[in-house]
């Protein structure tokens, strides 16, 4: 199969969705990879480290699109990119279709195949190609707040560990998944006061485990939420529904009551956040006040650290790539029932159902096109 690797054009985002290591492990299984110049260059990857690993280079993305039987990439197409993506074309990436209707009808109108990275489930439970990228962003939330809690970034002016005779931070975190408890874990090591709320018994009792009376852990009601993120300095969503809109916990009204000058993480923004007043942002311009509320709701916060983020994501993507390259789509999906949970467009359909749901389409199960 021939891979396409177009380089990244989202705002600030210098991941890249094949190393040359993987690059390498393709063309192992006889399969060839183009890349577009400079596409690995955010993570340090140079062209000649891609030709070393056996790819052949090409000038721009129009030739990598018209010429790939396979796209890999990181973020959601761009809708430059949507526009060169053609019919039958397999592409691997994130989507986070739930909160994006346009993107949506573009993959339909297509016609590619389009499988997500954050919908590809596992034995067990769990989502293998989201959980690198969540962990990277639940460390991030913390190192994002606090610094948007100094005063000249609009923030409190206040110190997460506090020091000697002044009380430390209040840190609530919104979810006790691959996000908070990674989250959870920097948090305690601020030595700020960390609480978190979820709904799973089963998930706080492992978070009580992990981190002990470090944090309180809390079951996600009404109340406890209000009270909670009213007395917070630091409020961190990290809740998700598969595929599906984030559920908004955060109401517009629990926002105008919060402390001025306190900060909310939205790590959910990529569907569409939990927070009411949240809208997602770029790390150009990273922030914005709702009532006097800093909000920082970046949609590809491991974009920032491209190094760390892209190696962890390929060392979770490589496997999956190589069995749709092997055995091509079809043959893939059906072999593998989690790898089937991660197609989302195919053939101008909807094939899954929370996307389905959430944006009115017509949902056509996945098995129905192999």
């Amino acid at each position: 199969m021939l891979i396409g690797l177009p380089k990244e054009i989202k705002n600030h985002e210098y991941r890249v969705g094949l190393t040359p290591s993987s690059v390498r492990e393709l063309v192992a299984h006889g399969h060839q990879v183009l890349v577009q110049r400079t596409a690995g260059a955010g993570v340090g990857a140079s062209d000649d480290d891609y030709v070393r690993a056996g790819a052949t280079l090409a000038d721009d993305a129009a030739t990598v699109f018209a010429r790939a039987e396979m796209i890999v990439k990181v973020k959601e197409p761009q809708a430059a990119e949507r526009r060169m993506l053609r019919e039958g074309q397999i592409l691997f990436t994130y989507l986070h279709l739930a909160p994006d209707p346009e993107q949506c009808a573009d993959l339909m109108a297509s016609g590619a195949v389009c499988i997500a990275y954050e919908t590809v489930t596992q034995a067990g439970g769990g989502l293998p190609l989201l959980a690198p990228m969540s962990e990277v962003a639940g460390r991030m939330a913390v190192q994002a707040g606090a610094h948007h809690l100094e005063k000249a970034h609009g923030g409190l002016g206040v110190l997460l560990g506090g020091v000697p005779g002044v009380a430390p931070a209040r840190i609530v975190i919104l979810g006790a998944g691959v996000v908070g408890s990674n989250a959870a874990q920097i948090a305690v090591g601020t030595g700020a006061q960390v609480v978190v709320i979820d709904r799973s018994l089963d998930a706080l009792r492992r978070m009580d485990h992990m981190l002990g009376s470090r944090v309180i852990t809390m079951f996600s009601n009404q109340d406890n939420v209000e009270r909670e993120v009213l007395s917070a300095d630091l409020v961190i969503g990290g809740v998700l529904i598969p595929g599906a809109a984030a559920p908004k916990l955060v109401t517009r009204a629990m926002v105008a009551a919060m402390k001025k000058g306190s900060v909310v993480v939205d790590v959910a923004i990529d569907q569409g956040g939990c927070f009411e007043t949240s809208h997602a942002t770029t790390h150009a311009e990273p922030t914005y006040l709702v009532d006097g509320v800093v909000h920082y709701c970046v949609a590809n916060m491991p974009g920032a650290v491209p190094r760390t983020s892209a190696f962890a994501l390929n060392n979770a993507t490589l496997p999956f790539t190589l069995q749709i390259a092997d055995l091509g789509w079809r043959a893939a999906l059906k072999r593998n029932a989690h790898l089937l949970a991660g197609l989302n467009v195919a053939s101008g359909k909807v094939t899954n159902q929370e996307v389905a749901q959430a944006l009115g389409h017509g949902f056509t199960a996945p098995e129905a096109l192999l």
